[in-house]
């Protein structure tokens, strides 16, 4: 069965690529990865990255980032509920705690524990695109960055615009959404506001969430100012969500905002990057949702930064080199209140060789930690340029991850904490080849890591509580592919994208009877999508994905967008596991069967 589900993709792959061989279509080939001190378009990258477009997140039909990243290989997000309520971000078999959030290149690391990543996720319709950075980032984004990074770009404002969104559906589900932009002489602003709420799809899952977004740039005609704001409310019904089957009345409220200023000062060979931001989480959790006196966490998380990037342009190549300086404060009911000073210094520089078909980049991250020992991270980076359209590519890093304040200090009735836990420790790599060409991407990389001191929860006997350990040893290894082909039939474009991932996990655990977070990482990914344009405005989307995890569960999920669009009005209907798929990505929540999406959107400019 799990063979003719898998092999149903690849025979639509089949029949899609005997369509007629068409002009030169858009390509990723001259993006600029916009998460390095040295600005290099994608084609050039030495590094597994991948890209979601906006066009891909609309054509798909997906409301939120969580859903959206569930089609990119090697990339496991396990969500509790509907709309990404709540989610984890995982890379490459590693853990929430090891995969770090970005928004325009600001880190929105949360100190308290890494389940809160997600809660500044912006709407879908902010964002132009988001990349995917895999493999040991340490050396370019410091401490966080285990396994990789995710870097949201959002939209700029380059002309007047006003759209209006609704959707509402099964679960009683309601989704408003608000996106103008204005654009004036000498500065520009983008603004979104949206409400987004449920009964829930089953007792206890009700939400509503409520999301607002500022993006301007001022001050355009000389020294452009960037500035950025965000808020986001979520409050939800957490039926089971934190591994306690009994536990049926939990019951969460986040609140998470970001303020941040930047700007890019160009002279010469030489560019600056200064950036300054604040981010604060609120976090309050109640055992019983109608008792709020029989267990109750509140955390607040503050973290205040300031960055200085840049790179020198030379007959030697460019340098790259940047310092941060970041703070974090955290005042809590159940972790006491605490600080954390890091301060990082990073430098790299790109050599070229033989006409350019070599290069080789080395770079270097030297962090000082207030709380744990001071850490340097070393990588290098190396690319061939095989032909104008091909290239191999190969790097290799220390990485590295301090505990959070979870770990270290949360104890209740289940949990005991460890205030002496070590950090997380791994060296990583992965060789690979990109072959982008008009109408096609292709990737294929192959890669390995093996860490340290990795954090588990454990005990000796069922009645015993979970306690924080440094215990795991582990060697991942594995490949992922992934492929995209633009066509066009009758004039209109099309896309076929097609991903599959592999990871093997080996385990060397300590003498601990149980494991609360034993890994159950991803073995076997396959994810499949084909976006086809009927007529004009008139466009049709079909997402499949396959999963099998290493505990040997596996799914299938079929997702199905329908969308018309005629002058300024565009209708859409968004269909997820059409099949009644029983599955679960988290712990012990099962995730809803199928359900419907219906949406009006007005496009006023």
């Amino acid at each position: 069965m799990k063979q003719k589900y898998i092999l149903l993709p690849l025979a639509l792959c089949s029949l899609l690529t005997t369509a007629q061989e068409q002009p030169k279509m858009d390509t990723l080939k001259e993006v600029v990865v916009s998460s390095s001190r040295i600005d290099l378009p994608f084609k050039e990258n030495s590094r597994t990255i991948q890209i979601v477009t906006a066009e891909d997140i609309q054509k798909l039909g997906v409301t939120n980032v969580a859903d959206a990243l569930q089609q990119v290989a090697g990339i496991d997000v396990r969500r509790q509920g509907v709309s990404g309520m709540q989610s984890d971000l995982y890379i490459r078999g590693g853990s929430f705690d090891q995969t770090l959030l970005l928004i325009d290149g600001i880190k929105v690391d949360d100190a308290q524990t890494g389940h809160h990543t997600m809660n500044l996720a912006l709407s879908v319709e902010v964002i132009k695109r988001i990349e995917v950075i895999k493999g040991p980032a340490a050396r370019i984004f410091g401490q966080n960055a285990f396994n990789g990074a995710i870097n949201i770009v959002t939209k700029d404002a380059p002309e007047n615009s006003l759209v209006t969104k609704i959707q509402g559906g099964s679960f009683h589900q309601f989704l408003g959404e608000v996106t103008g932009t204005i654009n004036q002489e000498n500065s520009s602003h983008l603004i979104h506001v949206s409400k987004n709420f449920s009964e829930g799809y089953r007792d206890n899952t009700d939400f509503d969430n409520t999301n607002v977004f500022v993006k301007s740039q001022f001050n355009k005609n000389k020294l452009p100012i960037d500035f950025i704001t965000s808020f986001s409310e979520r409050k939800f019904g957490a039926n089971g969500f934190y591994g306690i089957a009994s536990a049926t009345e939990q019951y969460e409220e986040t609140q998470a905002s970001l303020i941040g200023f930047s700007t890019t000062i160009k002279s010469g060979n030489w560019t600056w990057k200064p950036r300054v931001y604040w981010k604060r989480n609120q976090d309050e959790y109640l055992y019983v949702r109608s008792n709020p006196s029989a267990y109750r966490n509140l955390h607040i998380t503050n973290k205040m930064a300031a960055e200085l990037n840049g790179s020198y342009q030379s007959k030697l190549g460019v340098t790259g080199f940047g310092v941060e300086f970041s703070k974090y404060y955290i005042s809590s009911n159940r972790l006491g209140d605490n600080q954390r000073e890091i301060g990082t210094l990073f430098l790299e520089h790109r050599f070229q060789f033989f006409n350019n078909l070599l290069d080789i980049t080395p770079g270097i991250a030297a962090s000082y930690f207030s709380d744990f020992d001071n850490q340097v991270f070393p990588g290098i980076d190396l690319g061939v340029k095989i032909s104008e359209n091909v290239r191999a590519y190969a790097n290799a890093g220390y990485t590295y991850r301090v505990p959070t304040y979870t770990n270290l200090y949360y104890t209740s009735p289940t949990t005991i904490s460890n205030s002496n836990l070590q950090a997380e420790k791994a060296v990583a790599g992965e060789v690979g080849v990109k072959w982008l060409y008009n109408r096609f991407n292709w990737t294929f990389a192959v890669f390995n890591r093996e860490a340290d001191n990795l954090i588990d929860y454990v005990r000796a006997a069922e009645t015993d509580a979970w306690q924080a350990q440094n215990i795991q040893s582990v060697t991942t290894q594995g490949f992922e592919s992934q492929f995209d082909y633009q066509f066009k039939m009758k004039e209109l474009k099309q896309k076929l994208h097609l991903g599959y991932s592999y990871l093997d996990n080996d385990i060397k655990q300590s003498d601990a009877n149980f494991s609360q977070y034993a890994i159950n990482s991803m073995k076997h990914q396959f994810t499949g999508s084909v976006m086809l344009n009927w007529l004009k405005g008139l466009n049709t989307t079909f997402a499949y994905r396959y999963v099998e995890r290493t505990a040997g569960m596996s799914y299938n999920v079929y997702d199905a967008n329908v969308s018309y669009r005629i002058k300024a009005m565009e209708w859409s209907m968004y269909a997820n596991n059409i099949f009644n798929a029983e599955y679960i990505e988290a712990g012990m929540i099962p995730m809803p069967k199928g359900n419907v999406l219906f949406g009006f959107k007005y496009f006023f400019n």
